[in-house]
């Protein structure tokens, strides 16, 4: 009888704590949040990396279905990211500008160091051709994304209406990319002509309050596609993991390894970056990649093991 006691005890101490994990929500939503400003980091490798991409995905998708269960899951992850973009923006946006291969170097040393908790979801057997395939092309379409031309930066001061609409669409084309592991929002932005002035209008604008009723419209119009996107791409994502879960963590490897010299190479081209004169420049950068790599994998490490508890 005691022993049975002492077994319902146990199970009862290893219920999740609600609150411990509203707060690591939260934390895991900046992560987010941060990858999504840096160009070339995609949230949903983030996400993948932390081991809540399925859950993430499921939530969004099944909003409507289970409203109260997804909001709970969702709303401190939306504010982690808030947080994350809201505090970090301007440090990160000063690494980049000043270090921008050392800044990059670190962010790239997390996602690789995290890569083991996603590869694990693929053992069990050798690996199909169609699998191989699923991850080669992800892969090839994510580097190819840092050749693309750019196009010349918007003037979101001055907007047509066409020009609202065109926001919208390019903020449901970054919320696809925010889902989609390996996907740079930021570079699509880029690309686009709409990182900068969008960053720009944040920073420079909307925080010192200048033109505020343009910026919040903008934003607004940028908010609604993110929405749109974000719930459309997440349903055919939920979709694709119930069908092909094996295949569809092939190509997420697909599109985070991939991402790895697109995340260097397009920060190069941002900022004009090839060589640095200083060999400690490049220490700084080996040095940086080595920390981010350590601590993302000690953070999977830890994970592993509050798995097997």
């Amino acid at each position: 009888m005691e022993a049975c006691n002492s077994s319902e005890t146990d199970r009862q101490e290893k219920k999740p704590n609600p609150f411990a994990e509203f707060w690591l929500n939260i934390a895991r939503g900046a992560a987010i949040g941060v990858a999504f400003i840096i160009p070339g980091f995609s949230g949903g490798s983030v996400a993948a990396i932390l081991g809540i991409y399925e859950k993430l995905v499921g939530s969004v998708a099944d909003l409507f279905k289970q409203f109260k269960k997804s909001i709970l899951f969702l709303l401190p992850i939306l504010l982690g990211m808030v947080l994350g973009i809201a505090a970090l923006i301007l440090p990160i946006q000063w690494g980049l500008e000043k270090f921008p291969i050392p800044t990059v170097s670190l962010f790239v040393g997390l996602a690789i160091g995290g890569l083991p908790s996603v590869t694990e979801k693929v053992k069990g057997g050798k690996p199909k051709w169609t699998h191989i395939l699923a991850c080669l092309v992800p892969l090839a379409a994510a580097a190819s994304l840092c050749f693309l031309p750019m196009a010349g930066e918007v003037d979101l001061l001055d907007l047509s209406f066409g020009g609202y609409l065109l926001l919208v669409l390019i903020g449901a084309v970054g919320a696809c990319a925010l889902v989609v592991p390996g996907i740079s929002g930021s570079m699509l932005l880029l690309i686009f002509g709409y990182y900068n002035p969008l960053v720009g209008l944040l920073t420079e604008h909307l925080l010192h309050g200048q033109d505020v009723g343009v910026s919040l419209l903008v934003f607004l119009c940028a908010g609604i596609g993110v929405i749109a996107g974000f719930f459309g791409i997440s349903v055919l994502m939920k979709y694709l993991l119930k069908k092909f879960p094996r295949g569809t963590y092939f190509a997420i490897i697909g599109f985070i390894v991939g991402s790895i010299p697109a995340v260097y190479a397009s920060v190069i081209r941002e900022t004009g970056t090839v060589l640095m004169s200083n060999p400690w420049y490049f220490v700084a950068a080996a040095a940086l990649l080595l920390v981010g790599m350590a601590l993302s994998y000690a953070l999977v490490r830890f994970a592993r093991k509050k798995g097997k508890e």
